[in-house]
């Protein structure tokens, strides 16, 4: 009677472990795939005509080839935000607008230094692009979940200056959305690190977010944290703090020959992510 019992307790056991890796590659299987691109740095200059069609131009490419995204993030310096009034930001909406999957975007120091000074503030800027209806708004700060993700825009920029700063605002707003464990990514403008190794005190300053160190203490001690896109310093960057990918994309106004414009095509499945820099095709 012991013998039956042990060999039904055994049988018993395997079956559930099979059951058990069915369904983890099951789990694995279902596992929505959470496609989008980055770009940064597009600088639309209504006195610069090239600017604005290779912003046309984007919208066409991403159009016509990734049909399948679920949206497009811009990480600052979008337009240079030096025209009277907010005629630049009007048309870098409409522009934007066309596109056939939402757009979400951050402020960088060109937004929120406008020159002349009627240009877009920081409230004209939420109240013109932070409209989608699936947006959780915290001042110049959103959250926005899709796929079982979340991505956080954080304003990192300081009015009328070129350096960042995280406000303790932000900080407080993304530690909540981050406690909520969904797996996330974090878009703002200025990198976490001087990782192109410059040696100027000034340029690290205007170029690497000023409390860096700060933040990634408070922020990169979550492992629901998978990313962050940053922008600013034009020049690409892979890398990784611990389990965080931390990149920095090439500016988009840096075309190569040919006019090839450049973004960042990502693939978030689970906790697995596929990137690569793409680029538009004049």
């Amino acid at each position: 009677m012991k013998d039956n019992s042990r060999r039904t307790f055994i049988k018993t056991a395997a079956v559930l472990g099979s059951m058990s890796l069915i369904a983890s590659e099951s789990e694995k299987v279902n596992t929505p795939t959470l496609k989008f691109i980055h770009a940064t740095d597009t600088h639309m200059d209504l006195s610069n005509k090239s600017s604005v069609k290779s912003m046309e131009l984007m919208v066409s490419h991403i159009n016509k080839n990734y049909k399948d995204l679920d949206f497009v993030i811009l990480g600052g310096d979008n337009f240079n935000n030096n025209t009277p009034g907010i005629k630049d930001a009007l048309l870098y909406k409409e522009i934007l607008s066309k596109l056939h999957c939402p757009f979400y975007l951050v402020r960088g120091n060109k937004e929120s230094s406008p020159k002349p000074k009627d240009g877009l503030d920081a409230k004209g800027f939420a109240k013109l692009f932070f409209d989608s209806e699936n947006m959780i708004i915290s001042d110049r700060d959103w959250a926005v979940q899709k796929k079982g993700c979340q991505i956080l825009g954080l304003d990192s920029s300081i009015d009328g200056q070129n350096n960042g700063l995280y406000k303790k605002e932000t900080i407080t707003f993304a530690k909540k959305m981050l406690s909520k464990g969904l797996p996330t990514i974090i878009l703002n403008h200025h990198p976490y690190s001087n990782y192109w190794g410059g040696t100027e005190p000034d340029d690290i300053h205007k170029y690497v977010l000023g409390n860096s160190d700060e933040v990634k203490k408070e922020f990169f001690g979550y492992k629901n944290l998978l990313m962050t896109l940053s922008g600013h310093k034009h020049i690409d960057s892979v890398s990784k703090v611990g389990h965080v990918n931390v990149i920095a994309t090439r500016a988009y106004k840096r075309p190569l020959d040919g006019l090839r414009y450049p973004m960042r095509y990502v693939e978030v499945t689970g906790a697995d992510i596929l990137e690569k820099l793409i680029y538009t095709v004049a």
